[in-house]
């Protein structure tokens, strides 16, 4: 089969938009924030809300998230977003830390 021009660039758009996308992929991952970050767990962060001690956190009430905190800086609708207190690290939407403000 004779390669024509023509599909010699759409492969190398293809190619390099599926690199393109796997970079940014992969920067979102790199960039969130760890239960076992330092800052995370002085604050008792958890991804999942659902998941956080309640004997140890009774500030906690069921339906408090990330996605509903002040301090948030993403959409409701982010599975991830930054949030004031981590800088640069995005937290899950559906997380919850002992700074949870609604305010």
């Amino acid at each position: 089969m004779k390669t024509s021009r023509r599909h010699f660039l759409l492969l190398g758009v293809s190619a390099g938009s599926a690199f393109v996308l796997t970079r940014a992929a992969f920067a979102d991952t790199a960039n969130t924030l760890s239960e076992s970050d330092p800052k995370a767990q002085a604050v008792g962060y958890k991804e999942d809300a659902s998941k956080v001690d309640k004997a140890k956190f009774p500030g906690y009430a069921a339906g408090q998230s990330c996605a509903n905190c002040s301090l948030f800086q993403g959409k409701a609708s982010d599975a991830y977003g930054g949030c004031t207190l981590f800088g640069d690290k995005q937290v899950a939407a559906r997380g919850w830390c002992s700074s949870y403000s609604n305010m």
